[in-house]
C-alpha cells in the first residue's frame, strides 16, 4: 500500500467513477483498477460494490475512506513542515510594539500570519519607543512597531516601511465644553491643561520635538501638566477631569463604553501620527522575510 493508491481509492470513492479518478490523475482506466485491485488484496477485503451503477462502496470501504483521507492529509501535513524547516519557516519572530499599539490592527496581521506560518513561534513585546529603537539594534527584537520617535529611520542600519498614519484625537472628559463638537482645531485647545502623550521616556526625543512643534506652529506653548508613554494612565487621568490629551485614533477606536470620556477627531493635515515597521537590514530572517512579504510591507522603494 502506497499514498498514491490511497489518493487514487478516494478519488474513485468520491467521483463513484473509475474513468473520472484516471481523468483526474492522467491515467488510464486499467491504470486504475488496478492500483485498486491491489489496495483491496493487501486489505484483504473489497473496498467498492462494483455491482452498482454507479459503483458504491462497501461498509469496509466506507471506513477506510475516512482513514485514507486522514492518512493523506497527515502527509500532506509532514511534507509541508518538512520543506518549510528546509528553508527556514520553523523558528520565532520577536515583534516590539509602542505602548497603545495593541489596539491597532496589528493583530489582525499577526493572526493571518500566524495562520499561514502555524511553525513560526511570535513572542510580542510592548514597551516605549526609545526602548524598541534600543532593543532592535541591540538584536533584541526582529521587528518592531513604533513612532520614530528616536529617528531611527535614518539609521543606514535599518529598513523600514510606513505602514500607517494614524489620524489624532482630543480626548475629553464628559462634562468638558468641547464634548460636544464634531471636530477640534489644535489652536482651540491654547488655554487647556494637557495631559501629553510622549512617543519616548525622554523629554527631547525626535517625536516629542515634532509635536511641541504642532503647538507652536499655532502660537502657543502648551500647558503640559504631565508627560507619559502610558495611554492608560492618561485616560484614567482625562476621566478623573484632571485635564486633556490628544492621542493617536488606533489607542481610542476600539474603546466602547468609555466611561467619562469623549474622542474628538482633530482636523489638519499634520495631525496624524506615523507609525513605521522598521527591522535591522543584517537580521533578515527567512520568517522576518516572509512576514514582511506576507503583511504586504515591502516595496521596490524600500529603503
Amino acid at each position: 500500500m502506497n499514498i498514491n493508491q490511497l489518493k487514487y481509492f478516494i478519488a474513485v470513492a468520491e467521483h463513484h467513477s473509475f474513468t473520472k479518478a484516471a481523468i483526474q490523475y492522467y491515467l488510464t482506466q486499467t491504470a486504475i483498477t488496478q492500483q485498486i485491485r491491489s489496495l483491496e488484496e493487501t486489505i484483504g477485503t473489497e473496498l467498492f460494490d462494483r455491482s452498482t451503477r454507479p459503483i458504491s462502496l462497501t461498509p469496509a470501504g466506507n471506513v477506510f475512506l475516512n482513514e485514507a483521507k486522514a492518512i493523506v492529509e497527515r502527509m500532506n501535513t509532514a511534507l509541508t513542515r518538512t520543506i518549510e524547516a528546509s528553508t527556514g519557516l520553523v523558528g520565532s519572530l520577536r515583534i516590539g510594539y509602542t505602548k497603545g499599539y495593541e489596539r491597532s490592527n496589528l493583530s489582525d496581521k499577526l493572526r493571518s500570519f500566524h495562520r499561514s506560518f502555524p511553525n513560526i513561534l511570535l513572542t510580542c513585546y510592548r514597551t516605549d519607543s526609545d526602548a524598541l529603537a534600543a532593543g532592535l539594534l541591540n538584536n533584541e527584537y526582529d521587528i518592531i512597531f513604533t513612532w520614530d520617535s528616536t529617528n531611527l529611520c535614518s539609521d543606514e542600519r535599518t529598513g523600514h516601511r510606513l505602514i500607517e498614519q494614524a489620524r489624532l484625537v482630543v480626548a475629553l472628559y464628559s462634562a468638558h465644553p468641547y464634548a460636544q463638537r464634531s471636530c477640534l482645531h489644535r489652536q482651540e485647545l491654547k488655554n487647556e491643561t494637557i495631559l501629553y502623550m510622549s512617543p519616548s521616556g525622554s523629554e527631547e526625543s525626535f517625536g516629542d520635538t515634532h509635536f511641541l512643534q504642532l503647538y507652536q506652529k499655532c502660537g502657543y506653548q502648551p500647558n503640559i501638566l504631565l508627560r507619559s508613554a502610558d495611554i492608560e494612565s492618561i485616560l484614567m487621568m482625562v476621566a478623573a477631569e484632571e485635564g486633556i490629551s490628544i492621542l493617536p485614533s488606533y489607542s481610542t477606536n476600539k474603546l466602547t463604553n468609555a466611561d467619562n470620556l469623549i474622542f474628538i477627531p482633530l482636523i489638519g493635515d499634520e495631525e496624524v501620527e506615523n507609525i513605521h515597521a522598521i527591522w535591522r537590514k543584517d537580521g533578515q530572517s527567512q520568517a522576518l522575510m516572509h512576514f514582511l512579504a506576507h503583511s504586504s510591507m515591502q516595496s521596490a522603494s524600500e529603503k
